[in-house]
């Protein structure tokens, strides 16, 4: 996929992510539609590969792609909330809105606060992708 002009330059990528080298990422939600761009700005941004769905290593962020039909989101929510440092952010990376598997905010913001999550804000990080930040709890 083509970066757009709204979507951020990897320089302000890093700021609207704030991802620095050396954090452990956890990457969960991954299919072949996910934009390969942005996952490689991600691990450039913190100097190595993500870390996939079934490590067991305590991670300084999660990035959980989802789409509308991959199944209970808030269920997805608490199993990012298994490995993940207390107070670490999770970015919930959406289809934008007229994409198929688009989620409604109201959606996002239900289940993140079922989940115990707060919803900080949402960007668009690449062409067709939001990123919605949600705030873990603090330890």
């Amino acid at each position: 996929m083509s970066p757009s002009a709204d979507a951020p330059s990897s320089s302000t990528l890093s700021e609207v992510l704030n991802f620095t080298s050396g954090q452990i990422v956890q990457e969960i939600g991954y299919d072949d539609d996910v934009d390969l761009d942005l996952r490689d700005a991600i691990e450039d941004l913190i100097g190595g590969e993500l870390e996939d769905e079934d490590t067991q290593e305590i991670v300084d962020a999660v990035v959980l792609w989802w789409r509308e039909g991959d199944g209970d989101l808030t269920d997805a929510m608490v199993d990012t909330l298994r490995n993940i440092d207390a107070g670490a952010p999770v970015w919930v990376i959406t289809p934008k809105a007229g994409r198929d598997g688009h989620v409604m905010p109201g959606e996002l913001q239900e289940a993140a606060q079922t989940a115990g999550l707060r919803v900080m804000g949402t960007v668009l990080l690449a062409a067709d992708w939001n990123g919605t930040r949600l705030a873990s709890r603090a330890g």
